[in-house]
């Protein structure tokens, strides 16, 4: 196991064994900072579901009103018409069954979100243990499937986060940067703690959410109070 720097350690000294409320969990986590580059904020959500039950599985997409701070690559894979809004919206690439070969021939993945047409999905299909295996296979679920294919990419330009579920039970994702005004980070935050609220199971009993903690890339993390958001 590798050892804590003294940086970490200094930081962890300054997190109390509590529950944050969100603006003082912010402020703090802006505080630690220690490291020269620009480091992710991290929010961790851990539910009381069981991921194994196709009911009780928890998905999403938010689009986070300041962005990740991180401009998403992204592939269109359509034919015709939605070619040419793809391009228009910002696509990064975008093509048609010549850019499943490429995929296939060259193990090429040089884009972070795939978007796919319905009609293309046959070929796309194809892709399934290339993409799969790095989360990069487009989904309904996950909204990548669709003909929408303009407002699709101008939303995952935008910020839009695709939230799922582990097996642990636990979902996490970077919603910002701590270069971000401390509010921008407090606004991400709680736009998608909301959107996985808003997910809950039809069918959970009880408790859903257990706890949330927040952290930078190289910070201790740090335990989120969120019953002004539950309320």
């Amino acid at each position: 196991m590798s050892k804590r720097g003294k940086a970490y350690a200094k930081a962890k000294e300054r997190v109390e064994e509590r529950e944050y409320v969100l603006n003082e969990a912010i402020t703090l986590l802006k505080e630690i900072k220690t490291s020269k580059f620009d480091e992710s904020v991290d929010v961790s959500v851990r539910l009381s579901v069981d991921p194994k039950y196709p009911e009780q599985m928890v998905r999403g997409t938010v689009v986070l009103p300041h962005g990740t701070g991180k401009v998403k690559r992204v592939l269109v894979i359509a034919a015709g018409e939605k070619q040419k809004e793809a391009m228009e919206a910002g696509a990064d690439f975008v093509g048609g069954d010549e850019i499943v070969e490429k995929i296939k021939k060259e193990n090429w993945f040089d884009y972070d979100v795939v978007i796919s047409t319905p009609d293309m999905m046959k070929s796309v299909g194809k892709l399934g243990k290339a993409l799969g295996t790095k989360g990069l296979m487009p989904s309904p679920k996950s909204g990548t499937v669709t003909f929408n294919v303009k407002e699709t990419v101008a939303e995952i330009k935008k910020g839009r986060v695709e939230f799922r579920v582990d097996k642990s039970g636990i979902i996490n994702s970077s919603i910002a940067k701590t270069s971000f005004d401390a509010e921008k980070i407090v606004e991400n935050s709680k736009t998608f703690i909301t959107a996985i609220l808003k997910a809950r199971p039809v069918t959970l009993k009880g408790r859903y959410v257990k706890s949330v903690f927040i952290s930078s890339t190289m910070s201790p993390s740090i335990k989120v109070n969120i019953s002004e958001l539950e309320s």
